[in-house]
């Protein structure tokens, strides 16, 4: 099994093929992710999937609109 998401389970899990929209759509779901060097989302699978099969329930933090974007997570 793989570390992380292939990049076509992201497309799925956010409905989104444009990476900033993959982004956009893993924030609000409040899925945490960081930003390759090509600027595509990378997901843990752990985050998914969580220990043992459980899934994971993330709280959403909150981030200023002025810095919307800007971070990975």
């Amino acid at each position: 099994m793989e570390t992380f998401l292939a990049r076509e389970e992201v497309q799925y899990l956010t409905g989104r093929q444009i990476k900033t929209k993959q982004a956009e759509a893993l924030r609000r779901m409040g899925v945490p992710f960081f930003l390759n060097a090509g600027g595509r989302p990378i997901v843990a699978r752990v985050a998914i999937e969580g220990r043992g099969g459980e899934a994971v329930v993330s709280t959403p933090r909150w981030v200023p609109r002025v810095l919307e974007g800007e971070h990975g997570a």
